[in-house]
């Protein structure tokens, strides 16, 4: 391996500990109950989270593909702000891992490499079987509900083949639990991790059986219904050991124009 490799490696490492660490806190951690997601809202706060936010659920998605230039003029226009509100934004998409600065070059949607792919969802098996052992602890009948109808919608959207909105549902599934914890710095991480892996499975996946992954949700949530922790922390594992035994050295990046991947304003 080449000096450059063995750097890089050891960065990626080492931001993977870095986040491992922090997921061990958020899991162990109690907080009040976070917000209810409102997907059909705008998003609140700044222009900067705006951006943020558009540009990560357009990645969730795969609108957004990795290697794609994000020009800033052309986020400046689409968002009606400046350029530095719209270099705020990169900023913070860069320190998420979901976008590459570049001098002189510009910003570019992350592109993982296949060793960063494999220990993203190394920390999500970490992250995700202790979890659900703490949300089958503190079910409640209403987080049930809202898992239930959660899942019904991806079967929906798998049936309508509707891929933009199957492919968020399927990777929210994740996300919910983890609201359903009321714990907002695991829901964050979550969110992080969950983003990363929307780019790496459409640059690595070899097949999207959207089908399957709604079949393993529907048998995750049993077992939390039936409150059998070790089941679903069992199946948790294999869900994601699957999706990663489904990676392949083969990239698979279609072409998509910025103003397509964002849409209307």
């Amino acid at each position: 391996m080449s000096v450059a490799r063995k750097k890089s490696a050891t960065k990626a490492t080492d931001e993977v500990v870095q986040t491992t660490r922090a997921a061990v806190r958020a899991v162990s951690s109690t907080s009040m109950p976070a917000n209810e997601p409102d997907d059909g809202a705008q998003p609140s706060g700044s222009s900067t989270e705006h951006i943020v936010v558009a540009v990560t659920r357009a990645i969730v998605e795969h609108r957004l593909l990795p290697g794609a230039k994000l020009v800033e003029q052309k986020l400046g226009d689409r968002f009606g702000v400046s350029r530095t509100i719209v270099r705020q934004a990169l900023f913070r998409l860069s320190q998420l891992k979901l976008v590459r600065l570049e001098p002189a070059r510009g910003a570019f949607v992350a592109e993982p490499s296949i060793e960063e792919a494999r220990e993203v969802f190394a920390v999500r098996r970490m992250v995700e079987g202790q979890m659900v052992r703490q949300l089958i602890a503190r079910l409640k009948p209403a987080d049930l509900r809202l898992l239930k109808a959660h899942v019904k919608e991806e079967r929906q959207a798998v049936e309508r083949i509707d891929v933009a909105t199957r492919t968020k549902l399927l990777f929210d599934f994740h996300v919910r639990m983890a609201e359903v914890l009321g714990n907002q710095v695991l829901v964050e991480l979550i969110q992080e991790l969950v983003s990363r892996c929307s780019l790496i499975t459409l640059m690595y996946q070899s097949a999207d059986d959207a089908e399957a992954s709604n079949a393993e949700h529907t048998d995750i949530l049993a077992a939390i219904e039936a409150r059998d922790a070790d089941k679903a922390a069992a199946l948790i594992d294999e869900h994601l050991m699957t999706v990663e035994r489904q990676l392949t050295e083969r990239r698979r990046v279609p072409s998509l124009r910025l103003e397509d991947a964002l849409g209307t304003p």
